[in-house]
């Protein structure tokens, strides 16, 4: 007879991290759906929040400690308050392990952020001419 039991998990993943808004070109966003985006993308408007958001995400095995991606330029108070900002903008899970603290970006999330920026692109005003291209050109000149 085997005394192991299983525990119960404190967040499913279907609960995980619901996607915060529809992408841009789909329709105008609600106020609400404004400020989950907003607060993602000012969370990862700082090079320092990036660079650990991104050192996550990279990181082997989907998780990372906190010890194996404090190397980016400032002291640990300053990335620990980095990670907090993240973590409090929904972009980072942590779960404690002895004196480390371990980060994974949860795969909802960057679902999440893919489908925010990737929707269906309006058509661009010039057939097979990027709209990056286009607002490039000069307006043509009057005649």
């Amino acid at each position: 007879m085997s005394n192991t039991k299983a525990l119960p998990l404190l967040h499913p993943a279907e609960e995980a991290v619901a996607p915060c808004c529809p992408p841009l070109t789909e329709r105008p966003f609600s106020a609400e759906e404004a400020e989950a985006a907003a607060r993602m993308f000012k969370a990862l408007g700082d090079p320092v929040r990036l660079r650990l958001f991104s050192a996550v995400a990279s990181h082997e095995g989907g998780e990372a400690c906190v010890c194996d991606i404090s190397d980016v330029g400032v002291s640990q108070p300053t990335v620990s308050h980095h990670l907090k900002k993240l973590k409090e903008a929904g972009l980072l899970t942590s779960e404690r392990r002895g004196t480390w603290v371990y980060y994974r970006v949860e795969p909802s999330v960057l679902a999440a952020m893919g489908k925010l920026l990737t929707g269906s692109p309006a058509a661009p005003a010039t057939p097979d001419v990027p709209v990056a291209a286009q607002a490039a050109r000069p307006a043509p000149a009057a005649s």
